[in-house]
Formats: structure tokens, sequence, C-alpha cells
């Protein structure tokens, strides 16, 4: 079973959740991380807000602000752990951003 790590701010990711369950059926293990703090406009340290580490086939970001998704990227990559983040432009760590 792949083990999916899902990274949602606001519930940005619940309708992708549903689709992975609906479609994937029970080849999938998901994991939810919620991040609903109010946050502000800049982020020096992510770590009161992202996870130490992360035991997943793949990480997906569906993160609004820009530094979360950025140390994100730098996470996963020293995990090594693919992630993708649509949509957004990340200029550090691994993640592959393609367009939405």
């Amino acid at each position: 079973m792949q083990k999916i790590t899902l990274i949602q701010q606001d519930g940005r990711g619940s309708s992708k959740i549903e689709g992975i369950k609906q479609f994937g059926g029970d080849r999938f293990e998901i994991e939810v991380v919620d991040i609903d703090s109010p946050l502000e406009p800049v982020i020096d340290d992510a770590s009161a807000y992202l996870p130490e580490t992360v035991r997943a086939d793949l990480i997906l970001d569906f993160l609004k602000h820009p530094d979360l998704s950025e140390d994100l990227s730098i996470l996963a990559q020293r995990l090594n752990i693919p992630i993708v983040a649509s949509g957004k432009k990340i200029s550090r760590g691994s993640a592959i951003c393609p367009p939405t």
C-alpha cells in the first residue's frame, strides 16, 4: 500500500482527498496534516507548523503560504520523498510544480 501525506492549509486539499479515496480505493493510505492557524505574512521558521519528519511515499502540498511550501520542499528533499506542489513556483528543495 502506498502512503501519501497531504499537507493542507484551511482545508484546501479536501476535494483531492475525496478523489484519492474514491478512485484509489484501498491502494493508498492517506495521512493529512492540517494547518489552520492564522499565519504571519513572512515565516522565517516553519518548524512550528510543519512536521519534523514525514514517513510517506509521496507528499502533496496544498499550502497557501509560500514560505511553508518552500520549507516543505526542502524537508522532502532531505527525506528523499517526492513532493508535488501543483501551480506553485518553488525555487528550493525538490518539489515538482506542474501548472494547474
